[in-house]
């Protein structure tokens, strides 16, 4: 069973299983039972349930009636910027979310293995020296979600300490690819540029061009998510990442080679967080050495395809809200 199903890593995350032969289940609030664009495709081939990850009894029915073996969860309110207009909801939904589920499970008691999806952004101010970040660096959260993010990891540390929940914790660093929603920078340049290429915009409106993200391809994320509910041992953090780092500068500049777009960018102010994390690059040597992780998918092979995406979409006159 896979909460968030109908997110980008949700949905890649189902169709990859699905592609391994797995029964897949997908919990999703009843208002959002509508909002499938993302499994649509695969829709025929899943199960969703109606389920509430703040009603802790719809979520230990949903284990009890369809007989979960296996919970990913990685529901959540993930989008940092709207963290810092709504730090109480976001705690809400992610902190006591999450510790509702881990108390279903407990209640539950037949999980084989649980997953949670944590998060760099937990790393939060990250010194120079400290890189490549590795699970033993500390936890210096910059923002209500990252906070959020370390209250939920060591929630699950402590559940699986107290009462067993055999619940592997991976901190995905940032990672894209098509479908990815478009409050997320790497959608913001793809859709921007695409719309440049096709003369529906002059230049691009972005924020902090100088942080620096380590970027992986959402197919090689779900991979290592798969990967740790194998192999991974329970109570333990693995950083799943590509080790190599871009700024967003170098994303709108390898955007516009692609698309042989010219280079105009303003920055929005309304686009800038209250605080920033300069630079997040990541270690995978645990992940490697523990079940064998390795990304295979280069950025620009991904931006390749999201680029793609995004032409595909504009053509088609689908229509986006960038929420700043």
């Amino acid at each position: 069973m896979i909460t968030g199903i109908t997110g980008f890593a949700g949905s890649w995350l189902a169709q990859t299983l699905l592609g391994h032969g797995a029964k897949v289940y997908g919990m999703v609030r009843r208002h959002a039972v509508q909002n499938v664009e993302n499994i649509e495709h695969i829709l025929d081939k899943i199960t969703l349930i109606e389920g509430d990850l703040l009603d802790q009894n719809s979520v230990k029915q949903a284990l009890e009636k369809y007989e979960v073996t296996v919970l990913f969860h990685l529901a959540a309110q993930s989008y940092v910027p709207q963290s810092f207009k709504a730090p109480s909801e976001t705690y809400m939904t992610n902190v006591i979310g999450t510790a509702n589920v881990l108390e279903a499970a407990r209640m539950y008691g037949k999980l084989e293995k649980m997953h949670f999806a944590g998060s760099s952004e937990e790393y939060g101010l990250v010194k120079p020296e400290e890189t490549p970040i590795t699970e033993d660096n500390p936890l210096r959260p910059q923002s209500p979600y990252a906070v959020s993010k370390v209250a939920c990891d060591m929630a699950c540390y402590c559940h699986h300490k107290a009462y067993g929940i055999p619940v592997v914790i991976t901190r995905g660093f940032n990672h894209t690819g098509p479908r990815r929603g478009y409050t997320f920078v790497t959608s913001v340049i793809t859709r921007q540029a695409a719309e440049i290429k096709l003369g529906k915009r002059k230049r691009f409106e972005l924020g902090n061009l100088d942080a620096k993200r380590d970027f992986t391809d959402v197919r090689d994320i779900v991979k290592g998510y798969m990967l740790a509910v194998e192999k991974g041992a329970a109570g333990e953090v693995y950083n799943l990442c590509s080790g190599k780092a871009y700024s967003i500068s170098q994303v709108v500049d390898i955007a516009c080679e692609k698309l042989a777009i010219k280079r105009e960018v303003w920055q929005d102010p309304e686009r800038m967080r209250p605080s920033d994390v300069p630079l997040l690059l990541g270690s995978y040597a645990k992940a490697e050495k523990a079940f064998g992780f390795k990304p295979t998918i280069e950025f620009e092979d991904t931006l390749d395809d999201m680029l793609q995406w995004q032409l595909q979409n504009v053509k088609s006159g689908k229509k986006v809200r960038e929420v700043k």
